[in-house]
């Protein structure tokens, strides 16, 4: 077991201060929310097939064209654009493939897959069986160790506080995400999670940790299949839950989830969808987490999902989220939507993979594809605000 470093000495006395702070309401965003369009009476939900409708007045077929043509060819920055699905008000009003892909094409989620592990989350929230303001725990932490203690809400927030290295760091042999799914850890990738010590304390300071991820994908499984060790039967419970509990009633017929040696869910990167069973998801976010009358998650769990972490040093991530800042650029990156509405938020994945969500336009916006992460991804929001403010 890694050594806890000396900045991370004081968290247990620390840690039950910024509990009291943080257990109060599942979301209690510090800016206000814009309310989530719910599904008009006469749109059908896209359970079995999109319903389709017109561009609205704003967005002409001539004005929209140059961003659905970057499919014809890869571009110089943006790259490889594969597929574009633009759902509104509930309805398919655009989409565009790159040649070899289709509607039926399963592309990769690459870190969306995050967004997808919030959800399951949020399904063990409405089931009961978490409470986020309660400790997480893995049973490989010897009792006392300070992680055990460190809530689901933080783990969700990406505000742990663990020692993990993922984005700008090109070095694949020094890049974490890199060695937990090809590397050490691509066996057990929540091992690799366990393994991580301090360095914050934990509510203190936002790091993306896609490590921190599989350790929540590893915790659901516990809580979905208690008990249960064995990786077969172990894959099989989890695969059934995400079936019967999410992909299932959202009719995201082709998502499929891949898992680990062990049985777990790679929650951090690894779930395959069509373009359109990822608008489908996206719907489901835009719809408050209820669908065709039936609440999938928990109330309130958008909101915490768009809501800014607690840490001072970031606010372009919510849970499961990236989110656009009320004001500013964004920090410590820049916003993706830092040109487009300020009630964007969206999942995100590896190589340019999106789905947006803005309430205010009642829109789902999915890109999927591939580009070089060191230049992709400006131009990316580009395009994204260029659709978006059309609306």
């Amino acid at each position: 077991m890694a050594a806890m470093l000396p900045e991370a000495r004081h968290v247990v006395t620390s840690l039950a201060a910024l509990l009291a702070l943080g257990a109060t309401a599942l979301a209690e965003p510090s800016q206000p929310l814009q309310p989530l369009p719910p599904q008009a009476a006469d749109v059908p939900w896209p359970t079995k097939q999109w319903p389709t409708g017109p561009l609205p007045a704003t967005v002409t077929a001539d004005r929209l064209e140059p961003f659905l043509a970057v499919t014809a060819a890869r571009q110089a920055k943006l790259g490889e654009t594969r597929a574009v699905v633009i759902i509104h008000h509930g309805r398919l009003v655009a989409e565009r493939y790159m040649p070899g892909f289709s509607a039926d094409t399963r592309l990769l989620s690459w870190s969306m897959a995050k967004s997808v592990t919030q959800a399951l989350a949020g399904i063990a929230v409405r089931r009961g069986l978490v409470d986020i303001d309660k400790p997480m725990g893995d049973p490989r932490w010897a009792a006392g160790d300070p992680r055990a203690a460190i809530p689901w809400r933080w783990w969700l927030n990406m505000v742990d506080g663990q020692d993990y290295n993922e984005i700008g760091v090109y070095d694949q042999t020094r890049n974490d995400a890199a060695r937990m799914l090809y590397g050490v850890g691509r066996r057990d990738v929540s091992g690799f999670g366990v393994g991580l010590p301090l360095i914050h304390p934990p509510g203190s300071y936002w790091n993306y940790n896609s490590a921190g991820v599989n350790l929540i994908a590893a915790a659901l499984g516990r809580v979905f299949a208690p008990g249960v060790t064995a990786p077969v039967e172990l894959r099989a419970r989890l695969a059934a839950v995400m079936h019967d509990e999410l992909f299932g009633p959202l009719g995201m017929s082709s998502a499929q989830p891949e898992f680990d040696a062990t049985g777990n869910f790679v929650g951090s990167a690894l779930v395959y969808a069509t373009a359109r069973d990822w608008a489908r998801f996206g719907l489901l976010y835009l719809r408050d987490g209820v669908w065709d009358g039936k609440r999938i998650l928990p109330a309130g769990w958008v909101d915490f999902a768009r809501s800014k972490n607690p840490a001072d040093n970031a606010d372009i991530y919510g849970a499961g989220f990236w989110i656009t800042p009320a004001s500013g650029e964004g920090k410590p990156y820049r916003a993706i939507g830092a040109k487009a509405p300020r009630d964007l938020f969206l999942a995100q994945g590896h190589e340019g993979q999106v789905v947006v969500i803005v309430p205010s336009k009642d829109l789902v916006v999915v890109r999927l594809g591939l580009f070089d992460n060191r230049v992709g991804w400006p131009p990316l929001g580009e395009w994204i605000a260029g659709i978006v403010n059309m609306f």
